[in-house]
């Protein structure tokens, strides 16, 4: 359960949030001229920013600051004030926001901690903001948050003080962060490195806007291209997911941090925001699949950012690298792998351009070492960037210098600069320096973003921010919207069906189980078993015995008559001395399937994230090494089989050391199929297919057990 009052499944009006990030009117509640205070400072840099709409103090003990008038009651406020910033102790904010209510005021921006994240009681009030807010149609910003800056119109409701951003441009980073203090740190690398921002936004502690209601806003503003967002809880997935799709059908790309993927990452995330930590490893299948960059660090959301924002069009996965060191270029292959990017092999006979604009001795490869030849010839670098831009299989170019002193480093930053403003380099360029710290010009630099360009401290931060950029989901080509039927005659929700009935309800999606008969009797075992043929293996069925084995109820190899009489005395006794009160549906005899590889395939639907699949190696090593994939439900066959290839242990189903290719597109169908049935069947909780039995290809699969849980 959340710790906030849960807000309507409606987002927040346009008009509402447009109150608030672009005032026309602005109150400071608790206004000050004592320097460093939070009234003082918000109204420093309001004056500062140049606001030009009515700003009303209040302050109970004050009727003048700094030359403008002062009341001493929220009750004295003209009706309609846009936006209040509440700069005041706690104590005071629930009065404060009734009577902001109470005015009409279209939004509050409370900066007090105190609430959720600090107990019951704290809790409690803050449900009781939102509901005043609900109830006037106002839209809150926190509690426990810093506040907002609305570049653009250059407004700002915070009492921190930034840099002046000095970047302009049509595209434009909008921040939106739960956490303020993160939020206010990527503003400062965004303007550090001169990337226009269209605004920053603190959420806090969400007790009436969350980070859903400032996505979906920012989808529709057309001044903000890439919106970077730091989200310790999303608390409205479903809005949230929506949000995000609808501003990548706007053209915009959204990336996400969202810590909490460690067991100790999500307890600090609860008591930092108030807010219960969800899966982490749920979420990431779902926001990948709605199109967010989801990435690890501050230091990537920052890169990757910048990429998409001097970027407009999504460089494509294959990569062009220059390098200036053999080592270098070996080290940058490894992480090329690691990550997983593009690194398209090319060579003097596919690629002539290249060959002809590099000296005899280096040779044509990727990534490409032009050694130290571009010092004796500051041309070099131009004519290589200039083939590179030319080559197809290449969607965007990192270029590693070495900038060990300034004058050297200035030559070749020269020659970059040179190729730029001929126009020789047509496609995404990412300037890396492989020495931090190096000499180079801070007037280079600028140059560089002054032309579109992002520069990068090190190749290393460069590669992993191609990677996740260029890791953006699309469409698959085979993807469809068909849906399943969905499963009916289920039972009761909170309840398990047991193996012989989830069986008979997903055989008709032409799954393959192995042939068996249920039983309550010895005898009526061994004539199943008779007509079945052995080997069999005898199941103990009941629906409050979701894990047999553990109660000795699953007896297998049994080859004759007289050794089934015997196993079904032996499942028997463990099952009645394991579970004494338990009285089974009975017992399953089925025939012993062949071996084969022994996968695991699963499905859960999330009460907040809705369905999502698994699939991964089964028996010792699903619990050893966890070599799992999750999906989400609408993946088409392709993706599907993309996923599976990406197990640690796939090679074993791709002919490894002369073993058989597997038939992993019959295992593909399967995982398929059962999404399309989960997404039609939303009263289904969990499906565990374990173990799953992948035969060699063209032989297809069986599913030795499989539970529902409803």
């Amino acid at each position: 359960m959340d710790t906030v009052l849960s807000r309507p499944a409606e987002a927040l009006a346009r008009a509402d949030l447009a109150r608030l990030l672009k005032p026309k009117s602005i109150a400071i509640i608790g206004a000050s001229d004592k320097p460093g205070s939070l009234g003082a400072s918000v109204l420093s840099n309001l004056e500062r920013q140049g606001f030009d709409g009515a700003i009303h103090l209040v302050n109970p003990k004050r009727d003048e600051i700094g030359g403008r008038p002062c009341i001493t009651t929220v009750d004295h406020l003209p009706m309609g004030v846009d936006a209040a910033v509440l700069a005041i102790p706690r104590a005071g904010v629930l009065d404060a926001v009734r009577g902001l209510a109470a005015r009409a005021c279209g939004a509050a921006v409370i900066f007090s901690a105190g609430f959720a994240e600090d107990g019951p009681q704290g809790l409690a009030d803050q449900q009781e903001i939102a509901a005043i807010a609900y109830k006037a149609g106002m839209v809150v910003e926190g509690p426990n948050c810093l506040g907002l800056v609305n570049f653009i119109d250059n407004i700002s409701l915070t009492f921190i003080e930034m840099p002046q951003a000095r970047a302009e441009g049509d595209r434009r980073v909008g921040i939106v962060s739960q956490s303020g203090a993160m939020a206010a740190v990527l503003a400062t690398t965004m303007i550090h490195r001169d990337i226009p921002l269209s605004c920053y936004i603190s959420t806090g502690n969400e007790a009436a806007s969350g980070i859903e209601d400032y996505l979906d806003y920012l989808a529709d503003q057309p001044e903000t291209a890439v919106i970077a967002m730091i989200a310790e809880h999303i608390r409205n997935p479903s809005r949230f997911l929506a949000a995000a799709r609808r501003a990548r059908l706007a053209g915009k790309q959204v990336v996400l941090l969202h810590p909490g993927s460690s067991a100790a990452g999500a307890a600090s995330a609860a008591t930092h925001t108030g807010a219960m930590a969800g899966d982490h490893a749920l979420m990431a299948v779902h926001v990948r699949r709605a199109g967010i960059v989801l990435v690890e660090s501050l230091e990537e959301l920052g890169d990757v950012t910048e990429i998409l924002v001097r970027c407009p069009a999504l460089p494509d996965p294959g990569i062009g690298v220059v390098v200036e060191s053999g080592a270098l270029k070996a080290m940058l292959l490894d992480l090329a792998e690691t990550t997983g990017l593009a690194l398209p092999a090319l060579d003097a006979t596919t690629s002539p351009l290249l060959r002809e604009a590099l000296p005899p001795f280096v040779p044509v490869t990727n990534p490409l070492d032009v050694t130290a030849q571009g010092l004796v010839d500051p041309g070099l670098y131009g004519r290589t960037l200039a083939a590179l831009a030319q080559e197809p299989r290449v969607g965007a170019i990192l270029l590693a210098l070495i900038q060990i002193e300034t004058r050297t480093s200035h030559v070749k930053f020269s020659a970059v600069l040179d190729a730029l403003d001929q126009k020789h380099v047509g496609k995404p360029l990412i300037v890396c320096g492989v020495d931090e710290g190096g000499g180079v010009l801070d007037e280079d630099v600028a140059a560089l973003r002054a032309r579109g360009v992002t520069y990068l401290p090190t190749p290393e931060r460069g590669l992993r921010a191609l990677a996740r950029a260029v890791s953006i989901s699309k469409p698959d080509s085979d993807h469809d919207a068909v849906q399943a039927a969905p499963l009916t005659g289920l039972g009761l929700p909170g309840t398990t069906i047991p193996e012989y009935r989830a069986k008979a309800l997903l055989a008709p999606l032409g799954i393959t189980f192995p042939p068996g008969r249920m039983v309550t009797s010895a005898e009526a075992a061994a004539d199943a078993a008779d007509i079945l043929g052995y080997p069999v293996v005898l199941k103990a069925q009941s629906p409050a015995l979701p894990h047999k084995s553990d109660a000795g109820g699953v007896v297998i190899g049994l080859e004759d008559r007289a050794a089934v009489i015997a196993g079904w005395q032996r499942l028997t006794t463990s099952v009645a001395a394991a579970r004494p009160d338990l009285v089974l549906d009975g017992v399953l005899v089925e025939g012993m399937a062949p071996r084969g590889v022994e996968l695991i395939v699963g499905a859960r639907c999330d009460p907040l994230w809705g369905p999502t699949l698994l699939v991964g190696f089964g028996g010792v090593t699903a619990e050893l090494l966890h070599d799992v994939r999750l999906l989400p439900p609408d993946l088409g066959i392709a993706e599907i089989t993309a996923e599976i290839s990406r197990l640690r242990m796939a090679p074993l189903l791709n002919g490894f050391r002369g073993s058989p290719v597997m038939d992993v597109p019959a295992v593909a169908r399967l995982i398929h199929d059962l999404g399309r049935t989960l997404m039609a069947t939303p009263d289904i909780r969990e499906v565990d297919l374990n173990p799953v039995i992948v035969y060699p290809q063209g032989e297809g699969v069986i599913v030795l057990d499989a539970l529902i849980s409803l």
